[in-house]
């Protein structure tokens, strides 16, 4: 097994207070590591994406810790917390979240903006990031000239293009027939991974379970199977 990327202890996450309390995730326990590939799947309603959020910064727990590429992560403070999540974690999300009005390597290119670098400069690692994914040849399109698996090839560039030791990726197949899935997905696994990154994928899509080196599941905020082997 390789070293820990993620390291989630006894998380818990609540809402409300008194009997109208809601637990969305209970006593969340587990590691990822550099060099895979992990699932977390459930039905809607699991705590998948609370889970999610918990990990990668955006949700604080209620209790419990979490530690991402050695850090703490909810001992941070907020700047700090922020500076982390925009150089370590890259988010594919569910609905692409492109902005229509840039071109495909714009959109690509906008991390690296956040980080105050050039603006021409950005553009063109764009267009580098647009070349692994096999888009480069789409970078002056405007997103909605695109197919929906090549916006998600090219929320997979922008993630990519500041070189995260973490990549999550959000029900990445949801707006995506089948085929388009698994092609995807295969992309993921050959040209993605890599022993310096690990990623994390929140799915109940079951096609495509296979390309998962483990998968944990989930069920009413518990974890259910600590990540059992991918059959």
């Amino acid at each position: 097994m390789n070293a820990a990327a993620i390291q989630a202890h006894a998380l818990t996450k609540s809402f409300g207070q008194g009997e109208a309390v809601t637990i969305a995730v209970r006593d969340a326990t587990f590691e990822a590591c550099y060099g895979e590939i992990l699932f977390i799947v459930g039905p809607s309603g699991s705590g998948k994406t609370t889970l999610l959020s918990m990990i990668s910064g955006i949700l604080r727990p209620t209790t419990g810790e979490v530690t991402v590429h050695g850090a703490n992560v909810w001992q941070m403070n907020a700047d700090d917390l922020a500076e982390f999540r925009l150089n370590t974690i890259g988010f594919v999300f569910q609905d692409f979240h492109l902005f229509p009005r840039l071109t495909t390597a714009e959109n690509v290119a906008i991390p690296l903006v956040l980080r105050h670098q050039d603006w021409d400069a950005s553009v063109a690692k764009g267009v580098q990031a647009l070349d692994i994914v096999g888009l480069k040849n789409r970078a002056e399109l405007p997103p909605v000239k695109l197919s929906g698996g090549e916006q998600q090839r090219v929320a997979i560039a922008r993630a990519l293009v500041g070189d995260p030791e973490l990549l999550i990726l959000d029900e990445p197949t949801a707006s995506l027939d089948g085929d388009t899935g698994r092609m995807i997905l295969q992309f993921v696994r050959e040209h993605v991974l890599n022993p310096q990154r690990c990623i994390l994928i929140v799915t109940h899509d079951a096609r495509i379970f296979e390309f998962a080196d483990r998968v944990m599941h989930m069920e009413d905020g518990r974890i259910t199977d600590r990540a059992s082997a991918a059959s």
